[in-house]
């Protein structure tokens, strides 16, 4: 019976439009034998393998005794897992490559988080990325570090998306697994950058998977994310309508669609008001997902949902709302059904025409995929957060926070529990399944179950159907951002794309001019200069940032990129022109913006005059922004001291905090506490001392990073009102055995609830 069952099951995936996630080839079986991503080889939740003999065995094997909230993959005998181990400052998050077979760690690789606010150790959730064609690992931490890996170990390539890109951090730590589809590795997260990418908005970045190029970024949904709402929904891949696109959950509540090669934004749906974090999968012309905040068109929370997909999706029917922008809307008749389930990050497992969704009270529900009718209701626990079921032969593998594992035959009209397992830890990470193994990473150990067999029989993995490309149409910049401190130079490839982004080839020395969009707010120029398809910054050249059009066999390409200045750098703010203008955070007072290659600067700071001095100002009109940092360095510095004058503004009982960012660490003075802190998470490395703080006072701080050859660090920084003489003592001095030994110089504001502002005035950065 359950053989039948599961060939009916694979029948149903073949015949409709399921694709895998990474493509190597049209007819490669790249799934025997491997589980390469968080979501598997169907990217539902759903294994190709079924066995003679089944007998589960529920004694688990513990591999390693290290804490784990995501889901393993495996990969060519290769075991890749990603957890968290040590306490404190000393807290890392480490990938490790095991043989499969024996557990055994052939190489494992250490990061630590810096300048996030993520809270509660909520680290590692999701899973790294595989890519089949080269075996490297791409991992993307909550705070924003994303690296790729050789298969043996060796880093390849690396982005600190904060501190390059602008990503913002937020206490849930949500992030979502990396996607490699072709060449593209597809990262998200929540950005303020500059320009048009300044406003906070969840955006999708496309890098070359094997140089990590940016290929593109798209901003598909509306809006900041919700009350912060970042999203952890993991894109889920297809081809349709000759496009290869992905779908996926944003934190501004919205379903969306988005062309792989390009970027381009398809369409989107508004489903709430807050943040979907569940990936969504596709059942034939629809798409099912699941959320769990309160729905735009009811009072009620939470919903289970089915989507009719557009037929055409060059002509999908949506409109596009000039003020919100982002992809075009479609109408409410998309969606096909809703059932009233609530949950906010476990996305659901589909099989055949079933769909397996547990919701936050511990619940797990059986809906028809065509009707979203419910079949059955089995209760397993009081409540549940994040893992996803997975499926295999007839048997659902459900993992449970309170640190619960079931094994659930669901092949009868009913459910039945065949095994109910108590672990150790809280179960947050999705289980896998690989080779008659489950593999299972709780808060507290890696755990590996036995299916006993008399043989493995792997269903053959769905055919991929991989647009080929038309006639070149347009031109692709490649890096289509660039980073210049001045003095350097870049190489930019002008690639031929057909109408879906599809390279066709390169293009040559395209004819490259400064490029200002009719729709920029700020007309901006980038102080570089082209020689063929190389752009440089001169020994002299100024702090700004800009677009480039490339022009080449008659088509167009689009680079925008920022020149940041070398060491040693100075900005007292004399020479802004101040003026009433739009876009500021106070009606009618006479500002200027900061400089625009400040990441995220223009929408968090403002320079104003105050008793007849010009300085910075936090604003305080968006709450999103109550908490500001903005680079203004290059992420590779280092061994550099910076110094500034800093001032709150409140009373004795409401100050701000206000502060400098050297290298991973921030230096701060903290208002009501009368505080002098040095932090780079609050929960892990945050040390402080007593200094005491009037509002409206200006203090000079200052401060450096020593790293010794050992790898430790001492950070520095001495503090004292700006009148008086500067000591010879350090105020502070922190010691820190896992040193940050670079990162980009910046700015920090915090404004709880952005009631008071704060004011920095004479930046000083200069090389030790």
């Amino acid at each position: 019976m359950e053989k039948s069952t599961f060939s009916r099951f694979v029948l149903a995936l073949t015949t409709s439009a399921f694709l895998a996630t990474s493509v190597v080839a049209q007819n490669a079986d790249i799934h025997k034998g491997n589980w390469l991503s968080w979501r598997g080889p169907l990217q539902t939740g759903a294994s190709l393998e079924s066995y003679e003999g089944y007998e589960f065995n529920p004694e688990p094997e513990v591999i390693d005794e290290i804490a784990g909230k995501g889901t393993p993959v495996i990969y060519k005998g290769r075991l890749i897992s990603w957890g968290l181990r040590g306490k404190g400052a000393d807290l890392e998050e480490v990938v490790q490559s095991r043989d499969e077979k024996t557990g055994k760690v052939i190489w494992e690789r250490a990061t630590h988080d810096f300048i996030s606010d993520t809270i509660y150790n909520r680290y590692s959730i999701g899973a790294v990325g595989v890519d089949p064609e080269t075996e490297n690992v791409i991992v993307a931490t909550t705070y924003g570090l994303v690296t790729c890996y050789s298969k043996d170990g060796d880093q390849l390539w690396e982005h600190s998306m904060m501190e390059r890109f602008g990503r913002l951090t937020f206490p849930n730590g949500r992030a979502g697994s990396p996607v490699i589809d072709g060449n593209i590795c597809i990262i998200r997260g929540v950005t303020s950058y500059w320009g048009a990418q300044g406003p906070a908005r969840d955006r999708f970045f496309g890098f070359d998977k094997n140089t990590g190029e940016l290929l593109w970024a798209s901003t598909p949904g509306v809006g900041p994310p919700f009350l912060r709402d970042s999203s952890m929904s993991t894109p889920f891949v297809e081809t349709r309508n000759g496009k290869r696109v992905f779908y996926a959950g944003t934190g501004c509540g919205n379903i969306v669609c988005v062309n792989i090669n390009d970027g381009t934004p398809l369409w989107r749906f508004q489903i709430s008001k807050g943040g979907v974090n569940s990936s969504p999968v596709i059942h034939g012309d629809n798409l099912i997902c699941i959320h769990g905040k309160e729905n735009l068109d009811t009072t009620e929370i939470g919903r289970a949902f089915s989507l009719k997909l557009p037929a055409d999706y060059d002509n999908t029917g949506g409109v596009v709302d000039p003020k919100q922008k982002g992809a075009p809307r479609l109408p409410e008749s998309t969606e096909v059904w809703r059932n009233t389930l609530e949950m906010f990050t476990s996305s659901p497992t589909l099989v055949g025409d079933k769909v397996y969704q547990v919701v936050k009270t511990g619940s797990l529900f059986c809906l028809n995929s065509t009707s979203g009718e419910t079949l059955w209701e089995l209760k397993l626990a009081n409540e549940q957060l994040h893992s996803s079921p997975i499926y295999a032969d007839g048997k659902l593998y459900v993992a449970l926070f309170p640190g619960e594992f079931f094994v659930i035959d669901v092949t009868g009209a009913e459910p039945k529990i065949l095994h109910k397992i108590e672990v150790d830890g809280n179960c947050i990470g999705s289980p896998s399944i690989c080779n008659g193994k489950v593999y299972l990473h709780t808060t507290e150990k890696l755990y590996r179950f036995d299916i006993k067999n008399t043989g493995i029989t792997y269903a053959p993995s769905p055919k991929q159907e991989i647009p080929s490309a038309g006639e070149a149409t347009k031109l692709t910049a490649v890096p289509g951002d660039v980073l210049l401190q001045a003095g350097d130079t870049a190489e930019v490839k002008l690639v031929k794309t057909d109408a879906n982004g599809i390279p066709v080839g390169e293009a040559g020395a395209g004819e490259w001019t400064k490029f200002i969009p009719p729709t920029a707010k700020v007309k901006a120029e980038m102080d570089a200069a082209f020689t063929g398809n190389s752009i440089a910054a001169a020994a002299d050249a100024k702090l700004s940032a800009g677009a480039w059009k490339g022009v080449a066999d008659g088509k167009t390409g689009i680079l925008r990129g920022r020149v940041i200045s070398n060491l040693p750098y100075n900005e007292g703010f004399e020479d802004y022109t101040l003026a009433a203008k739009p876009g500021g955070s106070v009606a009618g007072r006479e500002f200027d913006f900061p400089p625009l290659p400040w990441i995220g600067a223009r929408l968090k700071w403002e320079v104003i005059e105050k008793d007849g001095n010009k300085m910075l100002s936090k604003t305080l009109d968006r709450v999103l922004f109550q908490r500001s940092l903005s680079f203004i360095g290059h992420p590779d510095l280092k061994n550099y001291t910076m110094q500034a004058d800093l001032m709150t503004d409140g009373s004795r009982r409401i100050k701000s905090v206000v502060g400098l960012i050297n290298q991973r660490y921030i230096i701060a003075l903290v208002g009501n506490a009368n505080l002098l802190e040095v932090s780079s998470n609050h929960e892990r490395v945050k040390e402080s001392v007593p200094f005491k703080i009037s509002a409206n006072t200006w203090y000079t701080l200052k401060t450096k990073v020593d790293i010794a050859e050992d790898g430790t660090g001492v950070i520095r920084a001495k503090a004292w009102p700006k009148e008086e003489t500067e000591p010879d003592a350090w105020t502070i001095e922190v010691k820190h055995n896992s040193a940050h030994d670079h990162g980009a110089p910046g700015l920090f504001g915090f404004s709880p609830q952005s009631q008071k502002t704060v004011f920095i005035d004479n930046i000083l950065i200069q090389q030790n």
